[in-house]
């Protein structure tokens, strides 16, 4: 099987490579010096040339906020980028796994949402990424589309690292208590990922760490587990006005995985003891 995945610069891009390599499946590790995927032609000549059995987008315009004022960038970038991917993909009979996120959604109550609920964004870099899903929906049959949210991994800037660098400046921290949802580590994600494009079980996809928790409880882990004795104080969501809006309820259920024989990642709890400890080497 030959794999090409996008976005290896980043958290989940350089997991998955890993772990494919891990298995010595022949990976093409595409950044964007090998091409922009605003770029069609140059795309298109890359994966000519490779013949990958299956593409995974993992690369993105992830700034929210920024987002807000280049909302033409993201589009061009998770939307149109996306779709330039998916027409080579169909053109190469290669399968397609197309990363999206909780953001879709309008974070509403506190039920899971399930794969088939309405999406309605709250923000620009949300609704880019359902422009994505929306063009892969649209050109292929052979998609995985994989929903996570409140991403870490070892390569890149991560909520954990911010808190670990805050931890050891401050005595106390204020963050935010009523958005709650599931970290999602890349690693344990790259491995889901690894498994699922060995079958055609295709389909949309939520896939998080397990539990849930807000962004105060996970920074109360964090320092828990790096015995960092800094003070965390729970504040609502208007005491730290962002200029893109946040979802309040992330929580994402994970049926579809049982339903297709995946199994679900292990609790964010391990998974961020688990990362720690990688971290810390």
């Amino acid at each position: 099987m030959k794999v090409l995945v996008t976005g290896v610069t980043g958290q989940l891009g350089f997991d998955v490579a890993r772990v494919l390599k891990e298995k010595n499946v022949e990976v093409f590790a595409a950044n964007r010096n090998d091409f922009s995927l605003t770029d069609y032609r140059k795309a298109q000549e890359v994966m000519r040339k490779f013949k990958p059995d299956v593409i995974i987008h993992a690369a993105a315009y992830t700034a929210v906020d920024k987002a807000e004022e280049e909302k033409e960038l993201a589009f061009k970038v998770n939307g149109e980028g996306t779709r330039n991917l998916a027409k080579i993909a169909k053109e190469l009979d290669s399968k397609f796994v197309y990363i999206s996120t909780d953001y879709v959604f309008p974070g509403e109550g506190d039920n899971f949402y399930a794969t088939t609920d309405k999406t309605a964004p709250l923000n620009v870099y949300g609704a880019s990424k359902l422009m994505g899903e929306e063009a892969v929906r649209e050109i292929l049959e052979k998609y995985f589309i994989v929903r996570i949210s409140w991403v870490f991994g070892v390569n890149g800037k991560n909520f954990v690292k911010t808190m670990l660098r805050l931890g050891k400046e401050r005595e106390e921290l204020r963050v935010v208590s009523d958005q709650v949802g599931s970290p999602t580590y890349t690693y344990d994600l790259a491995k889901l990922l690894s498994n699922m494009i060995t079958t055609t079980k295709y389909g949309i996809y939520h896939a998080t760490n397990e539990g849930v928790c807000s962004w105060a409880e996970f920074a109360e882990e964090i320092f828990k587990l790096s015995n960092i004795k800094t003070k965390i104080i729970p504040i609502v969501s208007e005491e730290y006005p962002t200029p893109a809006k946040r979802p309040k309820n992330s929580r994402l259920d994970k049926i579809s995985l049982d339903e297709n024989g995946f199994n679900r990642l292990p609790h964010w709890k391990d998974a961020l003891k688990r990362y720690l400890e990688e971290i810390e080497l």
